[in-house]
């Protein structure tokens, strides 16, 4: 026979389990100096233009195909 677990104590440690990482990823966030937020910004606004320039465009279905009857 398996052990009961006491379900309020697995729901508390997943909430702090998820709390302890929220406030890992707020520290990596607000721990940087003004410039390293502006060089990251800068990167990820580089990174964002890369990837729309290497975005393919499919043509619309039924315009401009030729299938359209006069």
């Amino acid at each position: 026979m398996s052990t009961p677990i006491n379900l309020n104590k697995a729901r508390k440690a997943r909430a702090r389990a998820e709390n302890k990482a929220r406030a890992d990823a707020n520290a990596v966030t607000f721990g940087l100096t003004k410039a390293d937020k502006r060089s990251a910004q800068v990167e990820n606004a580089r990174e964002a233009r890369k990837l729309d320039g290497q975005a393919l465009e499919m043509p619309r279905k039924g315009a401009d195909d030729g299938s359209e009857k006069p």
